[in-house]
């Protein structure tokens, strides 16, 4: 089995952390593939950079080898609905992965991540899955931190206190360190913490071996049916032969 798992933010060492956590726990055979966003911003945190980052991840996923299924690797999922409509392959949010897995565990979730501007679009991803209900909240640290890829090690101690928090005072029964950069702390720090905690590239790996052994075929009816061909001007040219196919 080939999985892509792509990220589109530009950081490649967030890449590379993100491959490293899932390849940890691929089944044998399972082959992991990655590619980084060419260009866009370090990490999304914003509507905005979050409506830029689906754009680059649509032509990113036209242009990519062959695979049974891809991962769309960033937390708020951007791009995935617009994936789902596109491509015959399935295409797994790390968002909706984490969130999922995080609901077979426990009545409500609660999501701790590294920056103050991620909570909003946190909250609406949340809302865009229909998942309001199983998520008691977000919490976010506060402040700089000295580099993306050196996060989760730099804040470890704030970000576990943030995730009793959520527990003791928000009632969270499972926790999710959300956020590529937080990919693989789960692991580091799950015997300290009294609930279980999900790893958003965990689940999304595990569910895409799933989901593709089922192989299911492309929706030719619903709304994830792919739309009708058309016309387009000046996209990249394997997003615009995907917009414009008959077949």
């Amino acid at each position: 089995m080939r999985l892509l798992l792509l990220n589109p933010n530009t950081s490649r060492d967030v890449t590379e952390l993100m491959r490293v956590t899932g390849a940890a726990v691929a089944a044998p055979g399972t082959e992991i593939l990655t590619a980084t966003a060419p260009r866009g911003v370090p990490y999304i945190a914003t509507r905005a950079e979050a409506q830029i980052g689906g754009a680059i991840a649509l032509e990113m996923l036209a242009e990519a080898p062959p695979v049974d299924a891809a991962i769309i690797a960033a937390f708020g999922d951007p791009g995935l609905f617009g994936a789902r409509e596109l491509f015959d392959h399935p295409v797994i949010g790390l968002a909706e992965a984490a969130m999922l897995s995080a609901c077979l565990l426990g009545r409500r979730f609660g999501l701790v991540t590294f920056a103050r501007a991620l909570v909003p679009w946190y909250e609406e991803t949340v809302a865009a899955h229909g998942l309001g209900q199983r998520c008691a909240g977000v919490r976010a640290l506060e402040g700089r931190f000295a580099t993306l890829s050196g996060v989760q090690a730099e804040k470890e101690a704030q970000l576990i206190d943030l995730a009793h928090a959520m527990v003791e005072e928000d009632g969270a029964d499972v926790l999710i360190f959300a956020g590529a950069p937080l990919s693989g702390l789960a692991a580091r720090v799950r015997e300290r913490l009294p609930v279980p905690v999900v790893d958003q590239v965990v689940a999304a790996v595990k569910l895409a071996e799933a989901v593709a052994a089922q192989r299911p075929r492309k929706a030719t009816a619903g709304t994830f049916r792919r739309p009708d061909a058309k016309p387009s001007h000046g996209l990249a040219p394997a997003l615009a032969a995907r917009i414009g196919r008959t077949d």
